[in-house]
C-alpha cells in the first residue's frame, strides 16, 4: 500500500469510525505511549529484561510488529492532523540524508570494526 494512500484510509477511519481527531497535543502523548510499549517489548526480546510469562520468538515478532504498527498509525493520525503529506517527507528526508551523510558513517571510526 502506498503512504498516501493509507493516509487517506485513516483519515478516513477517523472521521466515520473514530468520530474525530484527538487533539495535536493528545495524539502526541499517545505516540510517545507507543513507542514505549514498542521499547518494552524490544527491552524484554533483545534486552536483559525478560517477559513476565514464557514469550516464544514468534510471539515477540507478533508484539513488536503490533506495536510498531500503532506507532505509524498514531504517528499517521498526527501527519493528517499536520497537514503533511507523508510519503512526501520521507523522500526529501531521504534526499537530505543522501546529501548531508553520504560519507559521515564510513568516516567514523566508532562504525569500522
Amino acid at each position: 500500500m502506498e503512504i498516501n494512500r493509507y493516509q487517506e484510509i485513516v483519515d478516513q477511519w477517523i472521521k466515520t469510525v473514530g468520530v474525530r481527531y484527538f487533539d495535536v497535543k493528545t495524539n502526541t502523548l499517545i505516540l510517545a505511549e507507543e513507542v514505549g510499549e514498542f521499547a518494552k517489548i524490544v527491552a524484554r526480546t533483545y534486552g536483559e529484561q525478560s517477559f513476565k510469562t514464557p514469550t516464544t520468538e514468534e510471539e515477540a515478532k507478533e508484539m513488536l510488529t503490533d506495536e510498531l504498527s500503532d506507532v505509524f498509525w498514531v504517528l499517521t493520525c498526527l501527519a493528517n492532523q499536520l497537514d503533511i503529506k507523508l510519503e512526501d517527507a520521507l523522500e526529501k528526508n531521504l534526499a537530505k540524508k543522501n546529501i548531508r551523510d553520504k560519507d559521515r558513517h564510513k568516516q567514523n571510526p566508532k562504525l569500522n570494526l
